[in-house]
């Protein structure tokens, strides 16, 4: 998968900004002001994306491409090295899972305006 693929994605989803807020070489995907998905710029390409604690840690054990979330809280958040992945429907996967534990984490009032959109 490359950047442009990512981007495409995830702009797709309702109520989604890109932006860099941590310098140039880091593009970040949120929300409705939360962070779901980010990348860096630079080879080799990763992503971080957030995952709930207990099926973060069995794909860290599963797949030898996910491991602890880089920068991140290590126990909400796994990157994954792209260039390794044989298997595009799977960061797909992980994106939509990523994007939806967000939204399901904003208040009732947030969502609303999120389905407003």
């Amino acid at each position: 998968m490359d950047i442009e693929k990512l981007r495409e994605y995830c702009l797709k989803k309702k109520g989604v900004t890109e932006g860099f807020p941590f310098g140039d070489d880091t593009l970040v995907f949120k929300v409705m002001e939360k962070m779901f998905c980010l990348t860096n710029l630079t080879p080799p390409l990763n992503i971080n994306l957030k995952c709930d604690p207990e099926k973060a840690i069995e794909l860290r054990e599963e797949y030898d491409f996910v491991r602890p979330g880089y920068h991140m809280n290590k126990q909400h958040w796994n990157t994954i090295d792209l260039e390794r992945v044989a298997m595009p429907k799977l960061i797909y996967e992980w994106i939509d899972d990523s994007y939806n534990l967000v939204v399901n984490s904003l208040t009732k009032k947030i969502r609303v305006e999120l389905n407003k959109k």
